[in-house]
């Protein structure tokens, strides 16, 4: 019996261990994830608004440059989850943005209302989505409160865009740089906060496989 006990609780304690591990290779592949976006978003905050008397069409290209990019690390966000929930938030999170970039660049003749209305409903649509991931996550729910924000953060400029769409196009790249850069610097204080979590439960895995 005592042999029986005591297997069982190293059986246990190997799955806690293996739990841990687990989670910081997640925590890991997030916060890297969330580094290069938040890098490559600030970049492109920055090009829309030093960019002077800019067209609709480089509004175009520039907005479906953002969505690829968002798409393809929402795809390796995704396959990267462990859950079922978090890989379908992602995923559906990644094709919202690649549609909206594949419609940005297929539509014949883009005018300024145009893309206002595109980008404003994918905002709406890729905050909401945001916004339901986050209870997907298993995470802290500091790290899930910052995961709404940012839904919520962009669900709000989606609604500004929606709400007045005779914006002009430097206009909208003003709007679209601003939210950006504040998008871009979250993403990167949230991925540097997970890098942090990750290094902090790495050592205690290596204690507990060590004990």
């Amino acid at each position: 019996m005592i042999i029986i006990v005591s297997i069982a609780g190293r059986a246990g304690e190997g799955l806690r261990v293996t739990r841990a591990a687990n989670r910081t290779v997640m925590l890991k592949s997030l916060s890297t994830s969330l580094i290069v976006r938040g890098i490559l978003t600030v970049i492109v905050g920055i090009i829309a608004l030093a960019w002077p008397s800019v067209t609709v069409l480089a509004l175009v290209i520039l907005f479906a440059i953002y969505a690829f990019i968002a798409s393809g690390l929402q795809a390796a966000r995704a396959f990267s989850s462990a859950k079922a929930g978090p890989v379908f938030g992602h995923l559906l999170l990644g094709l919202a943005d690649l549609a909206a970039g594949v419609i940005a660049l297929a539509w014949p003749g883009p005018t300024a209302l145009v893309l206002v209305l595109i980008v404003g409903v994918w905002a709406i649509v890729a905050g909401l989505v945001e916004i339901a991931a986050a209870f997907g996550h298993g995470e802290a729910a500091g790290t899930r409160a910052l995961f709404i924000l940012g839904g919520l953060i962009t669900v709000a400029f989606g609604v500004v865009l929606c709400a007045r769409p005779g914006l002009g196009a430097v206009t909208l790249a003003l709007l679209f740089g601003l939210f950006s850069l504040i998008a871009g610097i979250w993403m990167l204080v949230q991925g540097i906060e997970l890098r942090r979590t990750g290094k902090t439960l790495d050592p205690a895995a290596r204690e507990n496989t060590s004990a």
